[in-house]
């Protein structure tokens, strides 16, 4: 039967037209569609839907009926061969629609790529990853946070997603590499940039224990109106977003707005209401995104089982040490931040993150341990 097809005044269907992208000639018209910059994802995906085949949409931007004088130029001398070539250079690989690396998700949004570049890992459908993505300019407290629960998530045997920008996703991927796990950093520029440059050192961890994803090809730079775009892969590449920090209007607010599309849950961790970074999770949590307070409110609602979790007092920062072994009974924050030696900032962020572990529980403005977690072992130094 043949795929159908989109008619101008018509609805896009979701996802791709049957056959789109199967055999060499249509693996190249796919390729080199992802390689093109004057068609944005959403008009790429109605054109595709319009003409019925990748190779049939190439041709009609050759023809100029879509795309732009631009990527006709860029055409005119372009080849898969060559695209594949650049690709090898930077160590990267290209996936379509139905390849094991294309995750079927991407086709429930509203604007699916025509394909993905990939380095690193393998970028398995049987992975189960959850995004941890916030401001670019966290609190400390945000730090901790997106780290606790970068270490529970991988600890429970999923993968940590995020956008590999400073901040809260840069965070968020050091804390699943620290606890041995692995993360997938989705890209706002071509799959051969390490971008940010800040972060250059963390992007090539994530390229060796996890997998660096992009919709741009090689050589694409960093725009300001690529980030948007990406942040629908970082939602649609997920089983729930957590939104730890952000400012009402920001691009953290996009992602969940994406996960929403794709039916994706989203998870908000509460702030002060009077902080600006708090602006974002209150409000995804009003508008009915769950509150999540630790780790494990993350897991439970994920539905991961509690025997699948192995969080333990070892390894933990000298200040969570600290907080930990003078904490033998419900105490308020002030209390045991002079039991421990450590400023009031200090001793709040080291029970936040405790809390995010799930090693202790907060409970009308005191903390205590939970079951089986007081520490008896002699106190690192702090520092």
């Amino acid at each position: 039967m043949p795929a159908e097809r989109a008619t101008e005044d018509q609805s896009v269907p979701s996802g791709f037209p049957d056959g789109f992208g199967v055999g060499p000639d249509e693996a190249d018209a796919v390729l080199l569609l992802r390689c093109l910059q004057g068609i944005s994802p959403r008009a790429l995906h109605r054109s595709v839907w319009l003409e019925g085949s990748a190779s049939a949409t190439l041709a009609s931007i050759v023809a100029g009926s879509a795309g732009s004088d631009r990527d006709r130029a860029w055409l005119d001398t372009a080849s898969a061969p060559a695209v594949r070539a650049q690709l090898a250079r930077a160590g990267a690989r290209f996936a379509r629609p139905g390849d094991p690396e294309y995750w079927p998700a991407l086709l429930r949004l509203n604007d699916p790529p025509v394909g993905i570049f990939c380095r690193g890992r393998s970028l398995s459908s049987e992975h189960r990853r959850v995004a941890i993505v916030g401001s670019r300019r966290p609190s400390p407290a945000g730090v901790e946070v997106a780290r606790s629960l970068a270490r529970g998530v991988v600890r429970a045997g999923l993968l940590v997603t995020s956008g590999g920008a400073l901040g809260i996703d840069a965070r968020a991927h050091e804390g699943a590499l620290d606890a041995g796990g692995s993360t997938v950093a989705v890209l706002g520029c071509g799959i051969d940039r390490d971008y940010p440059a800040t972060n250059r050192e963390l992007l090539r961890k994530i390229e060796r224990r996890g997998t660096l994803v992009s919709e741009y090809p090689p050589g694409v730079p960093a725009e300001p109106f690529r980030f948007p775009a990406r942040n629908r892969l970082i939602a649609a590449l997920s089983i729930g977003v957590v939104i730890v920090e952000g400012v009402a209007h920001s691009g953290t607010r996009s992602t969940a707005d994406f996960a929403s599309q794709v039916g994706i849950d989203v998870f908000g961790v509460p702030g002060t209401v009077t902080s600006m970074l708090s602006q974002a999770p209150n409000a995804l949590i009003r508008d009915g995104a769950r509150l999540v307070r630790s780790a494990d409110d993350l897991l439970d609602d994920l539905g991961i089982e509690p025997s699948q979790r192995a969080v333990t007092p070892e390894g933990l920062p000298a200040s969570e040490a600290l907080v930990l072994a003078v904490l033998e009974r419900p105490m308020m924050a002030e209390e045991v931040a002079r039991a421990a030696g450590l400023g009031a900032s200090e001793a709040i962020t080291a029970l936040m993150g405790l809390e995010m572990r799930g090693l202790i529980k907060g409970e009308g403005g005191r903390y205590r341990p939970t079951a089986d977690n007081a520490v008896n072992e002699p106190v690192p130094e702090p520092g």
